[in-house]
């Protein structure tokens, strides 16, 4: 009898240690992860997950976003597509400077914002921490942005990563046409992001 509860109490505890891990896991809370860790779909680095924001999101999911900021608009209203390296596959980081290019989006307006690693814009008072739609001339079909954590010198348009860390780009797409919602694979062009220098490499 003894033996049975010892496994029985075991059996519990076990459980409840994974199942504790696995749901922290799942919902973003675990150390390391990423608020899109999980998403659905990946476009050229860019990756969403198209239930933010609607009916079909599980507790999971629901967790993820409130844990990282996202606002969850529904997919008809508003989708996102996060990217945490660059075009090389290496993590975006402050001691890098970056050019940031893309076209024509297939949304009404978009955005693409600077994140740190703790989901939040970074302390500085550049006022640069994204681009838009409007700022490069609406859905311009060649447009280009710099990342950096210095001012350019030369007039272009600029997010500032200053005190960022390591960091992460948030591109949102309001409005999406039906086809990115459909095959965003086939519709969605995702801007570049092409690493240009990093502090202490040589030119």
């Amino acid at each position: 009898m003894l033996k049975r509860l010892l496994r029985y109490g075991f059996g519990a505890v076990l459980g409840i240690l994974v199942g504790g891990a696995s749901a922290l896991y799942l919902a973003g809370l675990w150390p390391g992860t990423e608020p899109l860790d999980f998403g659905n779909i990946e476009v050229d680095g860019w990756r969403s997950d198209f239930n933010i924001g609607s009916e079909a999101a599980d507790p999971y999911t629901r967790t993820r976003v409130a844990r990282h900021g996202l606002l969850g608009l529904a997919k008809s209203e508003a989708v996102y597509f996060t990217r945490t390296t660059d075009s090389s596959g290496e993590p975006l980081r402050e001691a890098c400077e970056y050019r940031l290019s893309g076209g024509a989006m297939p949304a009404e307006w978009w955005s693409i914002t600077l994140y740190d690693a703790d989901s939040k814009l970074p302390m500085n008072e550049d006022a640069a921490l994204s681009v838009d739609a409007t700022g490069v001339s609406g859905n311009s079909e060649d447009w280009s942005a710099l990342i950096s954590p210095k001012r350019p010198q030369q007039e272009t348009y600029w997010i500032s990563s200053r005190n960022a860390g390591t960091f992460d780009l948030t591109l949102r797409l309001y409005v999406p046409i039906r086809a990115l919602l459909d095959a965003p694979e086939d519709t969605l062009k995702p801007p570049v992001v092409e690493r240009l220098s990093c502090e202490g490499e040589a030119p």
